[in-house]
């Protein structure tokens, strides 16, 4: 089962503190699929909202297709996401009851679908931030100081 990834959200693991993940599928038009299958997304500002009792993923900025003419798609329009009504109450009762979000973390192609990985997240605390900065660069440091002893 292989996966290509076709854009990994960077600043939401950043951002956030990711609590459980969900794979969801995605409702897409023609021409948004050929944009995707040139790997072209960017999902920096996008996040997952409720309309009743289904999720739908905003903000994600799939560009134009350009050799498609009149047919063309809105780029950062709202596109519903396909899961199953466990995983949706779940998810949602985490947003309301909890105060948590959800945040798209990478989409990818999988067995010729599309799919996002979507997680429940906290947000972290500006001290949070920068703990995980500094333990970033001592793991960078002594990575080169091992590299420099062999």
């Amino acid at each position: 089962m292989s996966i290509k990834i076709i854009n990994d959200n960077k600043k939401a693991r950043f951002d956030f503190e990711i609590i459980e993940t969900f794979e969801a599928g995605l409702v897409l038009t023609g021409s948004e699929v050929k944009s995707l299958r040139q790997n072209q997304c960017t999902l920096k500002d996008a996040y997952v909202a409720f309309r009743g009792h289904e999720a739908y993923l905003q903000k994600a900025h799939i560009p134009i297709y350009l050799a498609s003419s009149y047919n063309n798609h809105e780029p950062e329009r709202v596109r519903k996401l396909l899961l199953h009504d466990t995983e949706l109450a779940k998810i949602y009762t985490a947003i309301t009851e909890k105060s948590l979000t959800c945040v798209p973390l990478k989409i990818y192609w999988k067995k010729g679908f599309a799919k996002v990985e979507i997680g429940i997240a906290r947000g972290k605390k500006k001290g949070d931030k920068r703990q995980a900065v500094k333990s970033r660069e001592a793991d960078r440091e002594i990575q080169r100081s091992l590299r420099k002893s062999r």
